[in-house]
This record gives C-alpha cells, sequence and structure tokens, in this order.
C-alpha cells in the first residue's frame, strides 16, 4: 500500500495568503474582472487610491471599483481548515473590540439597549434620505428633439435649464419622469429617450447608456487643438466631449 504525500500549511501559502499585506486571507474578497483575491480590508484600502488591481494592473471598473467585489466563502472555510485556530483568533478579535469599544468611545454598553426602536427606524430613514448623492456622478444634457408636422410638437418643448447631475445608477424611466414633471406632461403622455439616435429602454442606466453608446461613438470625440470631430488638419489629441446628450421627444407608435 501506498503511503500518503502529507502536505505542510506553507504549501499552500501562494493560494491562500494575500498579495498586499502577505498574510493569510481575512475575509477573501475577489475582484471579479480579473479573479484575483485579496483580504477584504486591503483591496478596499487599495481602491481609495486606485481603481487599478494591485496584482495584474487592469482597470477594474473607471469609476467605482468596489462595486466589482465578492466576497469568497468558499474560499474563507477553506483557509480555516488549512490553518489551525485561525478561526478561533478571529472570533477572540472580534469579541474583544465588542466588549472595548464602546468603553473607548466614552459609550455605555446599556445605552444601545435602552434606545428604542423608533429611534432606530429613524436612524435607518436617515440613512435613505442620501438620495443617491455619493453614487458616482454623470452630467447629461437633455435635448428636445423637434421633428417638423409630428403630433405632439407643442406639448413637448426643451428645458429652460436642459444640464443635469445624477447618479450613474439612474435609469431611462426615471428620465422620463423627472421630464414629465418639468414639462407638466399628462400622466398618459409618453416619451421617447434617444442617445445617437438609438431608442433607449427604460430599465437602461445612464452607466450603461455612456459605456455602449456614447463613450464607444466616433462622432463624441474632439481634438483639443481645434475641437473638429475625429479628424482634423492639426492632428491633436482626442478628448471626449462632455456631457453626455439624450435627446427626448413624443412617444412614436411604430406598431
Amino acid at each position: 500500500m501506498a503511503t500518503q504525500r502529507k502536505h505542510l500549511v506553507k504549501d499552500f501559502n501562494p493560494y491562500i495568503t494575500c498579495y498586499i499585506c502577505k498574510g493569510y486571507l481575512i475575509k477573501p474578497t475577489t475582484v471579479t474582472e480579473c479573479l484575483h483575491t485579496f483580504c477584504k480590508t486591503c483591496i478596499v484600502q487599495h481602491f481609495e487610491d486606485s481603481n487599478d488591481c494591485p496584482r495584474c494592473g487592469n482597470q477594474v471598473h473607471e469609476t467605482n471599483p468596489l462595486e466589482m467585489l465578492r466576497l469568497d466563502n468558499t474560499l474563507e472555510e477553506i483557509i480555516f481548515k488549512l490553518v489551525p485556530g485561525l478561526r478561533e483568533q478571529l472570533e477572540r478579535e472580534s469579541e474583544f473590540w465588542k466588549k472595548n469599544k464602546p468603553q473607548e468611545n466614552g459609550q455605555d454598553d446599556t445605552s444601545k439597549a435602552d434606545k428604542p426602536k423608533v429611534d432606530e427606524e429613524g436612524d435607518e430613514n436617515e440613512d435613505d434620505k442620501d438620495y443617491h448623492r455619493s453614487d458616482p456622478q454623470i452630467a447629461i444634457c437633455l435635448d428636445c428633439l423637434r421633428n417638423n408636422g409630428q403630433s405632439g410638437d407643442n406639448v413637448v418643448k426643451g428645458l429652460m435649464k436642459k444640464f443635469i447631475r445624477c447618479s450613474t445608477r439612474v435609469t431611462v424611466g426615471t428620465i422620463k419622469k423627472f421630464l414629465s414633471l418639468k414639462l407638466k406632461l399628462p400622466s398618459s403622455y409618453e416619451l421617447d429617450v434617444l442617445c445617437n439616435g438609438e431608442i433607449m429602454g427604460k430599465d437602461h442606466t445612464m452607466e450603461f447608456i455612456y459605456m455602449t453608446r456614447w463613450r464607444l461613438r466616433g462622432e463624441n470625440f474632439r481634438c483639443l487643438n481645434c475641437s473638429a470631430s475625429q479628424v482634423c488638419s492639426q492632428d491633436g489629441p482626442l478628448y471626449q466631449s462632455y456631457p453626455m446628450v439624450l435627446q427626448y421627444r413624443p412617444r412614436i407608435d411604430f406598431g
């Protein structure tokens, strides 16, 4: 009978240690773009200064790389089984901070328990009142698309202030509601929202439209030297025109 080979924990170190802190992975978190895994605390702190993966250097996300992180619970369980006493050590550390943090902050342990439920609900409501201001923001120009002779042109007019700034998670449906309120349209009145002449679906987010319709379109680039579109005599570097332009018009029923 062949003897079974024994593996040491150090044999697995390349797979269970963090590239940033060089310690065992604590709350292993994977970057979905490149599938590299780091400690949760390490990668979150890294993304405060950079949008690139610290291991391969690839850009994870243009604006919010934290959205591309996923906890790897399976790997965490494997590490706990491989490294003796690691789970117990983390549990003791967690218990220590639970007991000592309120005292350091000058808080009484009973103060939290004595708080009425109404206050807790109030705190949750306060968090909900952020209105997505902490989200990545995008500037948009809402331009009225006028077609001669089209029914509804008299109702749909241009906005006095057509430039807005909103969350990249805002959908086309929300933009339509905003336009209906600003233009004082009847609730039954429907609009089309277009980008580069293509009608956008109501569930499309501003980030999705920017990445798939606006950013990749050549006409949206200008020369830094003369502001000419795409090709110019000065052959200067190109920059992307800003903000993103969305057009709106009365809905056309093609049926």
